[in-house]
C-alpha cells in the first residue's frame, strides 16, 4: 500500500505494458519466471495457501471480483472538492480533481490489497501509475468499515503537493510496484519521462521470494539435470533451508535454544526487501536475491523510531525484528509465520509459547492480567501495534519489554499506557515496579543515548560511541549510533569507525562510511579503499562516494580502477531512480564535489524541474551558481523557488546569505528572521540571524534572538558560544559564565573552552 516515504530519504519508478509477459521455462543456467501456476502440481498445499494470502491479493486489475469499493455514485467531500465513484461501460471510475486541478473522470484501472484498507491505481500519461488518495475501508461496518476516507485527513492536498495523488510521492511505479507484483522491472526511461513497467504476475507469487523457477522446474523434472553442488539449492539461485533440521529445545529457564546458530540472515532479507523502511536501487533478480546489493536500510532514525526503536512512521518491520532478542536467538520469520498464507502458525499465545514456556510465561503470575484477557496477550504488551493509513494497525516486531519508566525520562509511548489511557506514565511505572522487584531492562539499550543526541545534550558523543563499540548491541543499534557520530570528528570516533569498516554486518560497515565522511582526504582514503572490494555493493558504492573528490586523488592505480567501478555503481544506483528528484541532487552533489561543476548545474535544474517543491535542488543549484562568482543568479534561483514554496525556511534562510554576501543587510535581516520563524526547529537560522543583528549594531536583539532559540535548544554550541560572547561584551558575566559552564560539560576535552569559562568565571566573580 501507498505511503509518504520522505522527500529527503529516497532514493529511487507511464504506457505500462498491460501485457503479462511470461518467459517459458528453458533448460538453461540463467533461470527464467515461469509463474506461480507452475508450482502448484507439485507444492499443493503451499499454493492453497497462497491462494488464501494477502500476497495472492495483493494487486489485481479492477474487475468487478477484485473492487470492493462502493462504485455506485457515492460521493466523498474533502477540502471544497466533491469526489464522486461510479460504474459506466463495467468498468469503475472516479470524478475527482486530476493533475490540473480541475474536476475530471479517471478510469480506475487496478486495486491494491484487500483488508484492512484497499487502495485504487489510475493510469495517466506515459505508464505514469498513481494511488487515489481516497482509499475504502473494508471493514465490517461494525468496526466503522464500509465508508470511503481519506488517507491523509490533516492535510489539503492540492495539485503540484508531491503527496496529492497525482504527485510524485504517490507514484505507483515507484512507491508500491515492487512490493505487489512479482518479477517487477521498472523501466523507467529518461529521455521520455514514462515508464514501460513490466511484470510476470500481478500479485506477490511464489518466485517474488523464491526467484525465478524455470530451472527449479527442470531439476525437479530431469533428475539427471542435476550438476555438482545443485542438490542444495535444488535449482534456484538460493535455498530457504536456515531452518531445516533445527529444533528448540526448552531450557531450564522456560526458554527455548536454537539446536544450531543461525549462520546467515537468506530467509529474512528476502522478507526485507518488502517488509523494511528502504531505498531500491535495482530490480534485477540477481541483485535483489542479495538484500544489500539492492536496497539500503533505514537506521533508527529521529521521525522514523522513537529514540528507544519503537516504530513511529511506516518502518515494515525489519529494523525493529533486528533489535530484538528473537532475532539474537536465531529466530526466522517463518518460525512464527506460515511463509505461504501470511498467517501465524499458532494462534494467540502459542505462537510465542513455542519458545516460551506457557507454565511459565502464559499465567497470571507473569503478565498480572485475568486470562485470556486482552492483557493476557503476550503480542499487546510485547509488539504494541501502531494504527497507519487510518485503520491499519500493524505490530511493533522488536518484542520489547515494557517500560513505562521510559516514557516519564524520553517521552516514549509504552504498551502499558495504550490500553491504560485513563491513567499515567508514572502510574504504570510504579506498577511495574509492585509486580517485579528487579525489572528487566529489556534489549534495546541504546534508547538514552540516542536521546542524548537529538537533544545534543552533554555526553551524546560519549554515549553514541559506548553503543556502537559494544557488539553485545543489535547490529541496526550499533550502525544507528556510528551513523550519527558524523558530526562528531574526533580522533576517537575516527577510530572507532576505522574498526567498525572492518565489521562482519554490512549495516555497521555503512554507518561507519558514514561516520568517516567528514574526515580529511587522507584519513578517508586509508580507511575506505579497502571497502572497495567489499562483497556488498551498498557497502562499495557508498565508500566510493565518500572518497569522491579530494580523498579519490593519490589512489594507487588498483584501487584507482576499483574506485571508478564502484563510482560507476553509484552513478547507475542513481540513475535507476532517476524519476525522482533526489537522485538528480546526489548526482549534482557528486559532481560538484569532483569538480565538475557544469554537470552538477544540469543535475539539479533536472531535479528541479521534476519536482519544483524540492527545495534542496534549488539550493545547491544556487550554491554550484555563487561558487562561479554569479551572485545575483543564485539569488534569483532561490527566489524562483520561493515561488513554489514560499513556506520554506531553508530556502528563506539560504536567501538571507545571499543578501549579505552582496551587502544587502536589511533585505538579509528581513529573510533570515523569516527563515527563523518559518522554522524555529533549525538552530542554526536563529544563530546566523542572531550574528547579523550583532554585526549590524543591533546587540540587545540578538541576545534575544539567541535567548529564545536556546529555550528550544538548550544544548546548542553555536547558540551557547555566541550568547555568552554578546553577554560578555554588554559586562553581563555572570550570565556569560553560565552559558560557559553548560559548554565546559558538553564538551569536557576542549581546552579553549576551558580556558574561556576561567577568564569569565573570575570577570563574574
Amino acid at each position: 500500500m501507498v505511503a509518504s516515504l520522505g522527500r529527503l530519504a529516497a532514493l529511487f519508478v507511464v504506457t505500462i505494458a498491460l501485457s503479462t509477459h511470461v518467459q517459458a521455462s528453458k533448460s538453461t543456467t540463467v533461470p527464467q519466471f515461469v509463474g506461480s501456476s507452475s508450482c502448484s502440481e507439485c507444492h499443493q498445499q503451499e499454493h492453497t495457501d497462497w491462494l488464501s494470502s494477502h500476497h495472492y491479493a495483493a494487486m489485481d486489475k479492477a474487475t468487478g471480483s477484485s473492487v470492493l469499493g462502493r462504485f455506485d455514485g457515492a460521493t466523498f467531500s474533502k477540502g471544497g472538492v466533491e469526489s464522486r465513484f461510479f460504474k459506466k461501460d463495467d468498468k469503475f471510475w472516479v470524478r475527482t480533481d486530476g493533475p490540473d486541478g480541475k474536476l475530471a473522470d479517471f478510469e480506475i484501472k487496478y486495486v491494491i490489497g484487500i483488508a484492512p484498507l484497499q487502495q485504487y491505481l489510475i493510469e495517466l500519461t506515459r505508464g505514469r501509475v498513481q494511488a487515489l488518495g481516497i482509499a475504502w475501508d473494508s471493514r465490517p461496518a461494525s468496526q466503522g468499515g464500509q465508508r470511503w476516507f481519506d488517507l491523509y485527513p490533516d492535510r489539503k492536498l492540492v495539485a503540484g503537493d508531491p503527496l496529492h495523488w497525482t504527485g510524485v510521492d504517490q507514484n505507483w511505479n515507484y512507491q508500491c510496484a515492487w512490493c505487489h507484483a512479482t518479477n517487477l522491472r521498472k523501466n523507467y526511461d529518461a529521455d521520455s519521462g514514462g515508464f514501460r513497467t513490466s511484470w510476470s504476475e500481478f500479485n506477490v507469487g511464489c518466485e517474488a521470494c523464491h526467484g525465478p523457477a524455470s530451472n527449479h522446474i527442470n531439476w525437479a523434472k530431469n533428475p539427471e539435470t542435476r550438476v555438482s553442488g545443485d542438490e542444495k539449492a535444488r535449482g534456484f539461485a538460493w535455498s530457504f533451508d536456515e531452518r531445516r533440521g533445527v529444533t528448540w529445545p526448552m531450557g531450564d529457564a522456560g526458554q527455548a535454544v536454537r539446536s544450531t546458530p543461525r549462520s546467515t540472515g537468506k530467509e529474512i532479507q528476502i522478507c526485507a526487501g518488502c517488509h523494511s523502511r528502504r531505498q531500491q536501487f535495482s530490480d534485477d533478480p540477481s541483485d535483489v536475491a542479495h538484500y544489500f546489493d539492492a536496497f539500503r536500510p533505514s537506521l533508527l532514525e529521529s521521525g522514523l523510531f522513537h529514540v528507544d526503536g519503537q516504530q513511529r512512521d511506516e518502518v515494515y518491520n525489519y529494523a525493529s525484528f533486528l533489535q530484538s532478542k528473537m532475532h539474537a536467538a536465531g529466530v526466522t520469520c517463518s518460525d512464527c509465520h506460515n511463509s505461504h498464507s501470511g498467517k501465524l502458525r499458532l494462534s494467540g499465545n502459542a505462537t510465542c509459547t513455542q519458545c516460551h514456556a506457557a507454565g511459565r510465561f502464559d499465567q497470571a503470575s507473569h503478565h498480572h492480567h485475568r486470562p485470556e484477557s486482552e492483557g493476557a496477550s503476550c503480542a499487546n504488551c510485547h509488539m504494541p501495534p501502531t494504527t497507519y493509513m487510518g485503520v491499519d494497525a500493524r505490530h511493533d516486531h522488536s518484542m520489547r519489554i515494557p517500560r513505562p519508566d521510559r516514557s516519564l525520562t524520553l517521552g516514549v509511548p509504552s504498551a502499558c499506557n495504550s490500553c491504560h489511557a485513563d491513567k499515567n506514565p508514572g502510574w504504570a511505572a510504579e506498577t511495574i515496579k509492585s509486580w517485579f522487584t528487579t525489572p528487566k531492562a529489556g534489549a534495546q539499550n541504546f534508547a538514552e543515548a540516542l536521546d542524548l543526541d537529538d537533544r545534543d545534550a552533554p555526553g551524546a558523543r560519549r554515549a553514541l560511541m559506548k553503543i556502537a563499540a559494544d557488539e553485545s548491541q543489535s547490529a541496526v543499534g550499533r550502525a544507528s549510533a556510528l551513523a550519527r557520530l558524523a558530526r562528531y570528528a574526533t580522533a576517537e570516533v575516527l577510530g572507532l569507525a576505522e574498526r567498525s569498516s572492518k565489521d562482519s554486518d554490512a549495516m555497521v560497515r555503512v554507518a561507519a562510511i558514514a561516520a568517516l565522511s567528514s574526515a580529511d582526504p587522507r584519513a578517508r582514503r586509508n580507511v575506505l579503499s579497502p571497502l572497495l572490494r567489499d562483497e556488498t555493493r551498498l557497502v562499495r558504492i557508498d565508500a566510493a562516494r565518500a572518497l569522491a573528490g579530494a580523498a579519490e586523488l593519490g589512489l594507487p592505480p588498483d584501487d584507482r580502477e576499483r574506485f571508478e567501478k564502484a563510482l560507476a555503481e553509484y552513478v547507475s544506483a542513481q540513475l535507476f531512480n532517476a524519476e525522482r528528484p533526489e537522485s538528480h541532487a546526489n548526482l549534482g552533489a557528486l559532481y560538484q564535489a569532483r569538480g565538475k561543476v557544469d554537470d552538477a548545474r544540469v543535475e539539479y535544474i533536472k531535479a528541479f524541474a521534476i519536482d519544483p517543491t524540492f527545495f534542496p535542488a534549488a539550493i545547491a543549484y544556487s550554491e554550484a551558481t555563487r561558487a562561479s562568482g554569479d551572485e545575483a543568479g543564485a539569488e534569483s534561483i532561490l527566489r524562483r523557488s520561493l515561488a513554489a514554496n514560499s513556506n520554506s525556511g531553508s530556502l528563506m534562510h539560504a536567501l538571507g546569505l545571499s543578501l549579505i554576501r552582496q551587502k544587502r543587510l536589511d533585505e538579509a535581516i528581513e529573510s533570515l528572521t523569516s527563515a527563523a520563524k518559518l522554522d524555529p526547529n533549525e538552530p542554526r537560522f536563529a544563530y546566523v540571524l542572531a550574528v547579523a543583528l550583532h554585526d549590524t549594531g543591533k546587540a540587545s536583539q540578538a541576545i534575544d534572538a539567541l535567548k529564545t532559540a536556546l529555550a528550544r535548544h538548550p544544548y546548542n554550541r553555536d547558540i551557547l558560544i555566541a550568547l555568552a560572547s554578546y553577554e560578555a561584551e554588554v559586562n553581563d558575566f555572570k550570565s556569560a559564565s553560565s552559558r560557559a559552564e553548560l559548554l565546559k560539560k558538553l564538551e569536557p576535552e576542549n581546552k579553549e573552552i576551558e580556558e574561556y569559562a576561567a577568564t569569565l568565571k573570575n570577570l563574574a566573580k
